[in-house]
């Protein structure tokens, strides 16, 4: 447990040390790019068919959505896709929309985006915009049934 054991891990010749390369975790890749017909899909499966660390590429057009499942770097994938396709890929921006606070929020909610999904709101700028202020609160509660010292009016 001392000088003798670190001698010994040093000249170990039964595993190489220096020759072996940190492995990337298994993970999914989801990418959007426009497709239009068949001939894009396969344009854009092809892309990313032969490309090292991929173990299944999984093509939607209709959501215009590319899911890839390997040990692969995410933005290499994305470069990789935009390079070999010529067409602007980026990683999938959406997320369900029960994850989300405030869905129909400015900057959140979009037109563009598959159903059941809105953009992902990790910018503290965007986050700010999805918070209600205030005075939208003291008017929203005035004429809530949970109130009880609200507006008989309605």
């Amino acid at each position: 447990m001392g000088i003798l054991d670190h001698l010994s891990n040093i000249f170990d010749c039964s595993t190489a040390h220096s020759k072996l390369k940190k492995r990337r975790p298994l993970q999914t890749v989801e990418i959007k790019i426009k497709m239009d017909c068949e001939g894009c899909e396969r344009k854009v499966r092809r892309s990313v068919e032969g490309m090292k660390g991929v173990t299944s590429v999984e093509v939607s057009p209709k959501q215009n959505k590319l899911t890839v499942i390997g040990y692969v770097d995410p933005e290499k994938v994305v470069h990789r896709v935009a390079h070999r396709t010529g067409k602007k890929a980026e990683l999938w921006p959406y997320v369900p929309y029960d994850v989300v606070e405030h869905p129909y929020a400015p900057g959140v909610y979009d037109k563009k985006a598959p159903a059941g999904y809105v953009r992902n709101t990790e910018d503290p700028q965007i986050s700010q915009l999805a918070r209600a202020s205030s005075t939208e609160v003291r008017y929203t509660t005035a004429f809530s049934d949970e109130n009880p010292a609200a507006c008989v009016v309605m």
